[in-house]
């Protein structure tokens, strides 16, 4: 042994670490725009996009590009994937292009680094479209906003009708558009600018309901809105699993559904928290990939999920969640052959979608009338 007489400094990696929450607030944009610059925005190519208003003045003037980035840029300042569709000879083959943009979408991340997790595609987001956005969100464990007008509904019944065209959990109908003056701005380009910021702001846990926008000063269809009654047509949209974009004290979206056909991911919020905590896991976990299976790393693989499960408890974002080993569904065979599995639950914070206040008449307060005359 060398004779050492004072301090010596060892380095250890073996400190207890902390999974990072998953980054949401990414957009996944497409669009089209056959007068936009075709090196900042090459056709049927993701692109990364961390200036908006700079990217503004490369899209052109033409079709929906501009406007959508000065939409999502009005709500916030995010991070945005864009791919550019080019338009085809008439509405089906534009249908198509825009499509096969959307499903660009699924190799973003080795594109450009990111993984889109708001998408859409305003203007174009007919059925086909939409149905394209929503199996793209369900790969990505993104979240789609689209039309509820997107197939030429012009009336908040043609807009019920149209919803029932859908059942999936990661896809969210708005109807109608708003105005920015006299422009029309798609709902779902306010819907993805707003769910960044509100992801910024506030946290993935809360939906894009009832948070003023920014911006808008109009929409495109008369819209009856009561907090209290449901005949009126925000309720009758609310009803069909359909969010409206409403005016009081301000325009903003009323509605917290999802298309899901599954009750249990009926909320935004649900679907959403639901990803998070995939991805979360999933990009914690692969650090302990092909270490030894010894019991100490299944506890370790624990109590780091477990410990991220109590952060998001306490920060509001999570009711109550936790992880476990199961020896009923790890025997022998499996140990042997390198295989573990975990399992975990988890319960969301979901919106306040219904407050009951209940009145009753009561004379319990001429208790003390006659005081009250006397005393005075």
């Amino acid at each position: 042994m060398i004779f050492h007489h004072g301090l010596k400094f060892a380095e250890s990696t073996e400190a207890k670490r902390y999974l990072a929450t998953a980054a949401t607030a990414v957009i996944g944009l497409v669009a089209v725009a056959a007068d936009a610059d075709a090196t900042a925005f090459p056709a049927d190519t993701p692109v990364l996009v961390t200036d908006l208003r700079s990217a503004i003045a490369k899209a052109g003037e033409e079709d929906s590009l501009a406007a959508a980035l000065q939409a999502i840029s009005d709500q916030a300042k995010t991070v945005a994937i864009v791919v550019r569709a080019v338009e085809g000879a008439d509405a089906a083959a534009t249908e198509t292009a825009v499509a096969a943009a959307v499903q660009k979408l699924e190799s973003a991340q080795s594109v450009v680094g990111f993984r889109p997790k708001i998408l859409g595609a305003p203007g174009f987001d007919t059925q086909v479209v939409a149905a394209k956005l929503a199996e793209t969100a369900r790969k990505l464990r993104g979240f789609a906003y689209a039309s509820a007008g997107g197939d030429g509904a012009d009336t908040i019944a043609e807009a019920v009708t149209y919803r029932g065209e859908f059942s999936e959990r990661e896809l969210m109908l708005l109807y109608p558009d708003g105005k920015r003056g006299s422009d029309q701005v798609h709902a779902a380009s306010l819907a993805m600018g707003l769910r960044a910021r509100i992801d910024r702001e506030m946290g993935w846990h809360k939906t894009i309901s009832n948070v003023p926008l920014s911006s808008v000063t109009g929409i495109t269809q008369a819209m009856s809105y009561d907090f209290e009654d449901m005949t009126s047509d925000s309720g009758v949209l609310n009803a069909a699993a359909i969010t409206a974009l409403i005016n009081d004290t301000g325009y903003r979206f009323w509605g917290n559904r999802t298309c899901s056909d599954e009750p249990l991911f009926a909320f935004e919020s649900t679907v959403r928290t639901n990803h998070v905590l995939k991805d979360t896991i999933a990009q914690g976990m692969r650090t302990y990939a092909d270490k030894p299976l010894h019991p100490t790393l299944v506890r370790d693989i624990l109590e780091e999920i477990n410990a991220k499960f109590r952060e998001l408890v306490r920060q509001g974002r999570l009711i109550g969640a936790t992880a476990w080993y199961d020896p009923a569904e790890n025997p022998n065979n499996a140990l042997a052959a390198g295989k573990c599995a975990i399992r975990y639950d988890f319960t969301d914070v979901p919106p306040l979608e219904e407050l009951g206040v209940t009145a009753t008449k009561t004379d319990v307060y001429f208790a003390d009338f006659a005081a009250g005359v006397v005393g005075g």
